[in-house]
């Protein structure tokens, strides 16, 4: 009994003014932590997690703003509609998959002989390397802007070319037959220099004692690229595709620049199409799903392109 009063009684006992200080430094330490991060915390819940939960929310509701019906909880009613009921979903989901494949196919062949071309240049390929990354820094707007005069078929500068060759020249914009490969080709024109640079970083990484020996035992310029420079670069390779392809896969300024997803719905692409749900017939739930859908399919296929590439034992970048 003693022995506890004699605790309570030091328990009970004030810090001294160095203690309560000490304390009050611990506490500050432990806190600061928490104080550093939570702005960062705070702007991602704000910026990403709330629109993403608010989004997907909306996408299990039957909301439409032009009229005075409440939204409905319809679960995925808006995701039937899309893969079972919309022509025009999958129209759009035709033109993303031909500019994707086009695109990407186009971008990756032509980039890589412009970069094999490039690294076998000498003291110029500085010079010619930045001439050819201009288009890319050009915001897409503005490049599809310029492709909208470019592609007139009136007073288009291509189009005089084309006539001055005694060639057709259709009407790039309006020509139901032609308009899907007029945003192709502004999209190659000005995202095929990204490619250039990707795999000429790659090809300039290969030590020189590589290609030395390589030539010292007889191998031509095409059997080194091939068997040797691709395997090597091969990581790079896929990185760039995979960047390419969502990218082309959530194509929109051009869309919106040049044809507005005319003639018709010929050059709608999924982008454009959930924009117009969204914010052109306010179909707030089926907007929402439509994302989602385009969200799951370039998660899908990034994930099988880069388990399939691994299995094909592709490096350690992936």
């Amino acid at each position: 009994m003693a022995r506890s009063s004699v605790s309570q009684k030091a328990s009970a006992t004030p810090l001294s003014p160095t203690s309560e200080a000490a304390a009050r430094r611990g506490a500050r330490r432990r806190l600061a932590p928490i104080l550093f991060v939570a702005p960062a915390v705070i702007l991602l819940v704000v910026v990403n997690i709330f629109p993403f939960v608010y989004s997907l929310r909306n996408s299990f509701l039957d909301w439409e703003m032009t009229t005075p019906a409440p939204p409905r909880f319809i679960f995925l009613g808006n995701y039937g509609q899309a893969l079972f009921a919309d022509p025009r979903f999958w129209n759009s989901a035709l033109n993303t998959a031909i500019l994707v494949v086009a695109g990407v196919a186009i971008e990756l062949a032509g980039g890589t002989i412009v970069a094999w071309a490039l690294h076998r240049v000498g003291r110029i390929r500085p010079l010619l390397v930045a001439l050819l990354l201009l288009p890319v820094m050009i915001a897409p707007i503005i490049a599809g802007f310029q492709w909208r005069i470019i592609l007139n078929d009136q007073y288009g500068p291509l189009n005089w070319v084309l006539a001055q060759l005694g060639l057709p020249h259709p009407a790039w914009l309006a020509d139901p037959n032609v308009a899907l490969l007029a945003i192709l080709l502004t999209d190659v024109w000005q995202w095929t220099p990204f490619m250039i640079l990707l795999v000429l970083s790659g090809l300039q990484a290969i030590p020189n004692d590589v290609e030395e020996a390589a030539v010292t035992d007889g191998a031509s310029a095409w059997q080194f690229f091939w068997r040797i420079a691709v395997p090597i670069i091969l990581p790079i390779i896929v990185v760039s595709v995979l960047i390419r392809f969502m990218d082309i896969f959530k194509t929109f300024d051009f869309v919106a620049m040049l044809t507005g997803g005319g003639p018709g719905s010929r050059t709608e692409t999924l982008s454009w199409y959930t924009y117009l749900q969204g914010f052109s017939f306010f179909n707030v739930g089926y907007a929402a799903a439509l994302s989602y859908l385009q969200l799951i399919v370039i998660t899908i296929v990034s994930r099988v392109f880069l388990s399939s590439v691994r299995r094909l034992g592709a490096g350690e970048l992936l």
